[in-house]
């Protein structure tokens, strides 16, 4: 879990980079644009969206930019029609991997996801091949350093949260059942913490621990080739990586 709570952040930090460039707003506006399709325009009756709309913001997508892709959603714009496909295979070293993706042309995405796959070290599996090795769940980061790991259980479990595990020495991540993200995030403000990202998430039930340099590093290059893809949302491994070999790869 450490390892997928590492690369989430630095995953987290490169979309921010990336944000001032447009390329992950494209992404949150599908995202967006799918919500609103399936639930409605209105964020306070439609979970999906709210959650789309929160994730827009933390990386300050402009609000006309928001309102936009709800109205293409809703149909009062005019626009491309996505569907939802989630790909499943194996990377390097054996880990599993699953990839979301918005696409409105099937054929295409299907044979770039195979040909990514089978480039760098991988091999795209039929539907349901490691799905079953991954939940859905809502994933909080607290960031901040020295802090007091009873309180914030304590203030997590008040929101709802069931999980808590120390990210580094800058916060922890906080885990909870997808309907109560919201109120875990409200809750954990109220009481004073810096809640940095927050999304819903396929969290690996078991995670692959891997120690050598070279195998970590083929496996994150494959997640950021494949997180790269202008159809993608979102890819999730089943990998750990530990501390010294994340730092040997940035060395």
């Amino acid at each position: 879990m450490s390892g997928h709570s590492k690369w989430a952040n630095i995953k987290h930090r490169k979309g921010a980079q990336d944000a001032k460039k447009g390329a992950v707003f494209q992404k949150l506006a599908k995202f967006i644009i799918v919500a609103a399709r399936e639930g409605g325009g209105d964020p306070n009756a439609n979970f999906r969206l709210k959650t789309a709309i929160d994730k827009a913001r933390e990386y300050n997508m402009p609000m006309d930019n928001i309102e936009r892709a709800i109205k293409r959603g809703t149909g009062e714009i005019e626009g491309a029609t996505y569907e939802e496909i989630t790909y499943e295979g194996f990377g390097p070293a054996g880990v599993a991997i699953l990839v979301e993706t918005l696409t409105d042309n099937r054929n295409r995405t299907s044979a770039d996801m195979r040909s990514l796959f089978s480039r760098n070290g991988g091999n795209m599996g039929e539907a349901g091949s490691v799905g079953w090795m991954f939940e859905r769940r809502g994933v909080l980061s607290i960031t901040g350093k020295n802090l007091d790991e009873e309180k914030l259980m304590e203030a997590a479990l008040e929101g709802g949260a069931d999980d808590l595990v120390q990210d580094g020495e800058d916060g922890y991540t906080v885990y909870c059942d997808p309907s109560v993200l919201s109120e875990v995030k409200e809750t954990l403000k109220s009481k004073g913490y810096a809640v940095g990202g927050t999304e819903l998430s396929m969290v690996p039930k078991n995670s692959v621990e891997i120690v050598k340099k070279e195998d970590a590093a083929r496996v994150l290059r494959l997640v950021e080739i494949l997180e790269d893809h202008d159809d993608v949302q979102n890819v999730y491994g089943n990998f750990d990586i530990p501390d010294e070999v994340m730092e040997a790869i940035a060395g």
